[in-house]
């Protein structure tokens, strides 16, 4: 089955059929879903969410570009929400200076804190990370996240960076941008990197891939986005689903 590593189902993007598309993933082949929270709002819109959907798992934090409505009180308030049975990892968190929509030394405050409590929890991380290479690496080696692990999450840089955080043991996250014509960064990433260390996912309702470039995603366009792999790295589809499905299953703690 195809083990969806990172959606956000509580986008509005969905409001008018969320429940009817959720239920029709397992008939597509779709086994699991991790809903992965962006702010606070959207954090406990994934935790309903998981109540929910018996094949639906959570992630807990905020978004590098959100942090700045973080404080003590909304800090506390995850702390405890990453104690709950279906939350499988901390994110998406991490540094984005694309946007920029918060100070950097805020994004930076809050990525450090969330990376704390993530080794707390012993969960995974989920990275985000935009037009900051350097210093999400320089951040995530510090934090000593070895032992938690986690993904970096819709990969966008070159082999190079690639190379770090495979041997740190941590997973790529490999969606819609692979089929693209103009993604030729990632292709040559998912080429040099192990399956066994790679993962689908979509960022849906974001980043759909050839054929639908341009519409909303969700998790049934993940089979162009194995299909993708399959070819660069020449290995059969189905070996694609199913060595993915176990990364997902390892790194997320899901028996």
């Amino acid at each position: 089955m195809i083990f969806e590593t990172h959606a956000h189902y509580d986008d509005e993007a969905f409001d008018e059929d969320r429940d009817s598309l959720l239920n029709s993933l397992s008939k597509e082949g779709i086994g699991y879903v991790v809903n992965v929270g962006s702010s606070i709002e959207t954090t406990k819109k994934t935790l309903e969410l998981t109540k929910q959907f018996s094949f639906l798992y959570g992630a807990v934090g905020v978004h590098p570009s959100e942090t700045a409505e973080l404080n003590e009180e909304k800090f506390n308030w995850l702390r405890e929400a990453a104690i709950l049975p279906k939350v499988a990892a901390i994110g998406e968190i991490g540094l984005d200076y694309y946007w920029d929509t918060t100070e950097r030394t805020v994004q930076k405050k809050w990525f450090d804190r969330q990376m704390e409590l993530a080794g707390e929890r012993k969960l995974p991380v989920i990275i985000h990370s935009r037009d900051a290479a350097a210093d999400t690496y320089d951040m995530i080696k510090a934090a000593g996240l070895r032992e938690t692990g986690g993904v970096i999450h819709c990969f966008s840089y070159g082999k190079e960076m690639a190379k770090n955080y495979l041997e740190m043991g941590f997973y790529l996250g490999i969606g819609g941008v692979v089929t693209f014509k103009n993604g030729k960064k990632l292709k040559e990433v998912v080429e040099y990197a192990p399956i066994e260390q790679l993962v689908l996912e979509t960022d849906c309702p974001y980043l759909a891939p050839e054929p639908n470039r341009g519409k909303r995603n969700s998790s049934l366009n993940l089979i162009y986005v194995a299909k993708e792999i399959s070819q660069l790295k020449e290995i059969p589809y189905e070996e694609v689903i199913s060595i993915t499905e176990q990364n997902a299953k390892r790194m997320y703690g899901i028996k």
